[in-house]
């Protein structure tokens, strides 16, 4: 069987990819890419971001992509989420994140839309939003989110408000269509104001956001790293952005 060299798998790689398409990531190094340094590799060809007991970020941190923000777009990935050991018992903690902001640069520190994962695959297809409103749908909802006056007199009070309108599923239906500690596929679709999670091709999310004081239009892409009691070890790879531009 006769090899082909490396530019010619880059070439043909490239020739599949589709009108809007970009391929976020060369396979090869951390190019286009900036994070802590220390915790983000690349290893057998994925990005990777890894922490130990002995070598643990100090809050979350993300790698985060430096070619501009992104707006309505199509995000397709696959990633594998595993715990010290290289098992799905242990902490386990990550995320995608879009239509983010950078809120401490030194430390890569962003806030923002992200699709959540876990070593246990509970919170894995939910959208949560990083230093802001928290878990916004748990896997399997559909929500719609909007602004509400908020209370004064009451500290605790949110200016938001959740209705979940549908579902696509149960909790554990959706974890059942996740492979613990094994390459998963993730896709993101945004569009106005209406999110879209999927994980190895079932709806895991559905929000339309209307509460205009927090709905971000456009923001950066990044990936997690999470804090956590012990270490743990992301990857990902074949991560293609369509966008209309």
């Amino acid at each position: 069987m006769k090899l082909l060299p490396l530019v010619a798998l880059t070439f043909l790689a490239a020739a599949s990819l589709h009108a809007g398409e970009k391929n976020l990531f060369n396979g090869k190094d951390l190019t286009g890419w900036q994070g802590v340094e220390g915790f983000w590799s690349v290893q057998d060809g994925c990005l990777t971001g890894k922490t130990t007991t002995e070598n643990m970020v100090k809050e979350n941190t993300f790698l985060v992509w430096q070619d501009g923000e992104v707006g309505d777009f199509e995000l397709t990935c696959k990633f594998k989420l595993v715990d010290l050991n290289g098992d799905s018992k242990g902490f386990g903690n990550s995320g995608i994140q879009y239509r983010s902001k950078v809120v401490k640069p030194e430390y890569f520190v962003i806030s923002g839309y992200q699709a959540d994962m876990d070593t246990t695959n509970k919170y894995t297809g939910m959208l949560y939003e990083e230093k802001g409103r928290g878990i916004l749908c748990l896997p399997g909802q559909a929500v719609t989110i909007s602004d509400t006056p908020k209370d004064a007199a009451d500290a605790k009070a949110k200016d938001f408000k959740i209705e979940v309108t549908g579902s696509s599923g149960t909790g554990d239906e959706i974890k059942g269509a996740i492979k613990a500690a094994d390459w998963n596929e993730y896709k993101i679709i945004a569009k106005g104001n209406h999110l879209q999670h999927f994980v190895n091709g079932k709806q895991t999310a559905d929000i339309t956001d209307n509460d205009a004081n927090h709905a971000a239009l456009k923001g950066v892409l990044a990936l997690q790293l999470h804090k956590g009691p012990t270490g743990m070890t992301v990857q990902f790879k074949d991560m293609i952005l369509k966008t209309d531009n």
